[in-house]
């Protein structure tokens, strides 16, 4: 939401709008005043207001015929068939090719856009849009690398529920300041098949106990995989006794902070998944030891992948997700325009539509993506909502409710996730 800046009534210039001195003052003559005076001062007040809508039409207009180019992660299926149907309707409806970037890694986009600014190219660059958050946004903010503000010039921002999600406006503890668009969140989600287990362990240490009695059944993802360095933080958090600490820069404090965390990982990895010398590449490939039954366990930062990947055969029937007992991470995803975007106003349309109550319910039903909107239900209009709801009456077998998810801990700042995934690289990644 942005605001328009007012200023105050000069009196001195609109005498003429005064009240009349009479103590006999009708309620015609002060109803006539009041719409004179609002008339007049039309601009002069400090009133919230969403996109332009009129505006925003010319930038679809501009977009008509742009080719937008979108850096996003290719490692699901399911979310790359989801892009391949936003490709379809946003040519159908606004004349916009999206083509998938695909990447191992957002790292390589943010690099990628870092070495073109290097070299001078501050136009046509190959990137219109990023799917991003976290450390990677807060490099390519530092080093000036984003078009915008963009986020709150879009119509459909006035849906997102920024007063409820406040992870919607501050990514990893760092302001969006509308240069990021939201487009989903999410919460870290254990998960487990309960055919071999019975009772899953709820925190970390209770995590290591299970792990050590029943070795090789436990495994995650290397870092600096996403939900690899998730699971650090994750376990730091259960670990330190003031996770306060956790919300400011990692400074010299850092090996005094994570201490307890590399003494639990030194206990912990002999009793892995190949004894801790290998791990998965990424949730994908760990979803798959557990639909082989390699491992009982896996982890998601989508609360509705389990029942999104038992849907579609990726995993057993008998999966189910849970968190832990003190709660688990939870942010939110974004997109973002690099500054030497070839097509910006094609790239605004784009993160338009994804934040359309057509694109993310869509994007949150479980046969799908089973992604978390970022929307405000009770914002929608009636047949809006029937579509939400619908997703809901048709919830699949794993899915998880709110209650089930409980509390969702914010992000530490993206110094931690850095230094973690860089600390484990030299001490495991060998």
């Amino acid at each position: 939401m942005s605001y328009h800046p007012i200023c105050l009534v000069d009196n001195s210039a609109n005498k003429k709008k005064q009240l009349p001195a009479s103590k006999n003052i009708s309620i015609s003559s002060v109803i006539k005043f009041i719409a004179v005076a609002v008339i007049a001062c039309a601009n002069l007040f400090i009133l919230p207001a969403y996109a332009d809508h009129g505006a925003f039409h010319k930038t679809e207009d501009k977009a008509r015929g742009q080719t937008v180019w979108f850096a996003a992660w290719a490692g699901s299926e399911k979310i790359n068939a989801y892009l391949r149907w936003a490709a379809e309707e946003v040519d159908k409806k606004y004349g916009v090719k999206l083509k998938h970037f695909k990447l191992e890694n957002t790292a390589d986009a943010v690099r990628r856009v870092l070495a073109e600014k290097s070299a001078g190219k501050h136009t046509n660059g190959a990137i219109d849009l990023i799917w991003i958050n976290g450390e990677n946004f807060r490099t390519m903010k530092e080093q000036k690398l984003l078009f915008g503000p963009f986020a709150d010039r879009l119509p459909n921002d006035k849906f997102v529920d920024h007063k409820n999600k406040p992870a919607t406006v501050l990514d990893f503890t760092i302001p969006t300041d509308g240069f990021e668009a939201a487009w989903g969140t999410a919460q870290l989600v254990f998960v487990y098949d309960q055919e071999k287990v019975a009772k899953p362990p709820r925190s970390i240490n209770k995590l290591l106990a299970y792990a050590k009695q029943n070795p090789g059944r436990f495994t995650y993802p290397a870092p600096p995989d996403f939900i690899g360095t998730t699971f650090l933080k994750q376990a730091l958090y259960d670990l330190i006794g003031d996770s306060k600490v956790l919300a400011e820069p990692a400074g010299d404090n850092f090996d005094k902070v994570t201490s307890p965390l590399w003494q639990f990982l030194d206990q912990l990895h002999p009793a892995l998944w190949q004894k801790g010398q290998n791990f998965p590449k990424n949730w994908p490939k760990q979803n798959q030891l557990l639909n082989d039954g390699e491992v009982y366990f896996s982890l998601t930062f989508n609360p509705g992948d389990v029942a999104s990947s038992i849907s579609q055969g990726t995993l057993p029937k008998s999966a189910r997700g849970y968190v832990l007992k003190k709660g688990t991470i939870g942010n939110a995803h974004f997109v973002a325009i690099p500054y030497n975007a070839n097509a910006k106003e094609g790239a605004q349309v784009v993160a338009n539509f994804l934040l359309s109550p057509e694109a993310q319910a869509r994007k949150a039903d479980l046969r799908v993506w089973g992604d978390p909107t970022v929307l405000a239900i009770n914002k929608l209009t009636k047949a809006q909502k029937a579509i939400f709801a619908k997703i809901d009456s048709e919830a699949k077998i794993g899915a998880m409710s709110p209650k089930e998810l409980g509390k969702s801990l914010p992000e530490p700042h993206p110094s931690w996730g850095e230094r973690l995934a860089k600390e484990w690289q030299k001490r495991y990644g060998g």
